[in-house]
């Protein structure tokens, strides 16, 4: 199971890095692989220094995530009726 680790600690060890030290000698010294170092600081200059999974959506992009979901309710729903119908027109023949 993966290891997880706080925006702190990450952000620590990206500062590390920004300030001159080798990934190798950061892994080493934490106990973390080389391509997780790399990997929290290509997160850190593509994220502006937010380490945070959550997103923040804009108001048109939130109505697109309900509709959506709406829509998918609404097609589950109209399959579960077409197979409805289709069983009970076969009992009346």
């Amino acid at each position: 199971m993966a290891k997880k680790y706080d925006n702190d600690f990450k952000l620590t060890i990206v500062q590390l890095l920004m300030a001159g030290r080798k990934a190798k000698e950061v892994s080493h010294e934490y106990g973390l692989t080389e391509n997780t170092i790399r990997r929290w600081r290509r997160e850190f200059d593509s994220k502006q220094g937010d380490f945070s999974k959550k997103k923040i959506l804009s108001d048109p992009e939130l109505e697109v995530k309900q509709l959506r979901k709406e829509m998918a309710e609404v097609k589950m729903e109209r399959d579960i009726l077409k197979k409805a119908l289709s069983i009970f027109s076969k009992t009346d023949r």
